[in-house]
């Protein structure tokens, strides 16, 4: 298929999760059948490639991330490679978008980016502290019922980047969904240096590594979340 619509068992069959080959990578072998690749059409694959070439910021994004993958890939930490990859695309204001559990962390980070030429400024997500009730959050469904608990607001995070205005935006630790939000309404491009996971350490694939063992709940249906 070239038409650019997808095939008819693609949805079906969760897409390239089931995919064993990854024949995409090294072109070493075949697509296999009904591979997204082949279900791609021209138009649809030149519409993106467009947007790498040239010297617009789409551009800017991909060749620096390929440059710093094919330069440090396993050699680099994740907050060397965002510096790596900050200074490639000419940023010099870094956001740094931070869960107020890791303003440590993000303290740290702070003084990475200063040593390295940067120019940090963060935002907890407690900005504004408003309480959870302003929205309609029950008592029930705070931390600690009964208190003033603020409301994690990602959106104003966001507009406080827009306005100085930052050259990129690095998430740490923000709650899943509030992340999709200040993503959402960021007008830097982002990128994550730490994903929470309180139970894990702050390391979700481990979910995922033990799931035939320590987290065969995962696996469990009847279970509701």
């Amino acid at each position: 298929m070239n038409d650019g619509s997808m095939p008819d068992n693609f949805g079906k069959e969760r897409g390239c999760v089931e995919c064993h080959t990854m024949s995409c990578y090294r072109m070493e072998k075949r697509l296999p059948d009904g591979c997204l690749s082949a279900a791609i059409g021209k138009e649809q694959l030149d519409e993106s490639l467009d947007l790498y070439r040239g010297d617009g910021i789409d551009a800017r994004i991909a060749r620096a991330a390929a440059e710093v993958e094919g330069l440090y890939y396993g050699k680099l930490t994740r907050a060397e490679e965002i510096v790596a990859f900050a200074r490639r695309i000419g940023a010099k204001k870094i956001g740094l978008v931070t869960c107020v559990g890791l303003a440590g962390e993000a303290r740290i980070f702070a003084r990475i980016l200063e040593a390295h030429g940067f120019e940090p400024f963060s935002a907890l997500c407690k900005a504004g502290a408003v309480d959870k009730s302003e929205i309609g959050i029950d008592e029930e469904l705070k931390l600690k019922p009964g208190s003033h608990e603020s409301l994690c607001n990602p959106v104003m995070q966001a507009r406080v980047m827009n306005e100085k205005p930052t050259d990129l935006n690095v998430v740490i630790g923000l709650c899943v969904g509030h992340d999709s939000l200040f993503m959402k309404h960021s007008d830097a491009p982002v990128t994550t240096l730490i994903v929470k996971d309180r139970v894990l350490g702050h390391n979700p694939a481990a979910a995922l590594y033990t799931s035939g063992s320590y987290y065969k709940r995962l696996m469990d249906s009847s279970r509701e979340l």
